[in-house]
């Protein structure tokens, strides 16, 4: 019996996904010693990200072979611009960033790139190529929050907080549906097409690290 292709695209990205788990952006959530303001501008640049999140979901939606895939991405779009952004509103102000904060926050230059990236797949990619984009997004971070959540728990309960919510079995439970999709999807294409899907999940792998190394170093445009 073959692999499913979501093994496939682990193994492709996993030299990528084990420098995120060193990252010390990782590290310092995990032990509790993150400086809170590299944590308040990850919060904010994250309030961004989300917006664009939700528009490549809602495009994905238009855009699913069939009413499941269809309905589900569909709920994730409600789902993230209704309760996941108000409890990222909720969240932010913990550390005393307000709703004016997050709305006036600039993009930075890895968050325009990663957002424009999956806007764009979502728009002129091929439904699998979009699957693939969005999936180091969920996988990853359920992977990140069990990790993070078996070092044991933490002091900090803002810290904590965030660990529970990707540690959790919901989260599991929608990283697994995503990589159902993927295998679904990608059943039967030909190399050509699963070499570029393949190429999706490595870029959104990529910039998922970017990320990290965005809000370590808190990034502003240069000019």
């Amino acid at each position: 019996m073959a692999e499913p292709f979501s093994t496939r695209l682990r193994a492709a990205a996993a030299e990528v996904w084990e420098a995120q788990h060193g990252h010390p952006f990782i590290r310092g959530i995990g032990d509790g010693s993150l400086d809170i303001a590299r944590f308040r501008y990850w919060v904010r640049q994250d309030y961004r990200f989300l917006i664009e999140y939700a528009r490549m979901l809602a495009t994905a939606s238009a855009r699913a072979p069939n009413l499941e895939a269809m309905a589900r991405l569909a709920q994730l779009t409600n789902e993230t611009l209704g309760v996941e952004m108000s409890m990222h509103r909720a969240y932010a102000a913990q550390f005393g960033i307000s709703e004016e904060d997050l709305e006036r926050e600039t993009m930075s230059p890895t968050c325009r790139a990663y957002t424009d990236f999956l806007v764009r797949t979502a728009a002129t990619g091929s439904f699998p190529e979009v699957v693939g984009a969005l999936l180091p997004c969920m996988w990853g971070f359920s992977e990140v929050g069990q990790r993070l959540a078996a070092q044991g728990r933490l002091e900090d309960p803002r810290y904590a907080a965030w660990i529970d919510m990707y540690a959790s079995a919901e989260f599991a439970e929608l990283a697994e549906w995503c990589r159902g999709l993927i295998d679904r999807v990608t059943d039967g294409l030909p190399e050509a097409e699963l070499s570029r899907v393949e190429e999706a999940f490595v870029t959104s792998s990529r910039y998922e690290y970017l990320f990290w190394e965005m809000a370590w170093n808190q990034e502003e445009w240069p000019v």
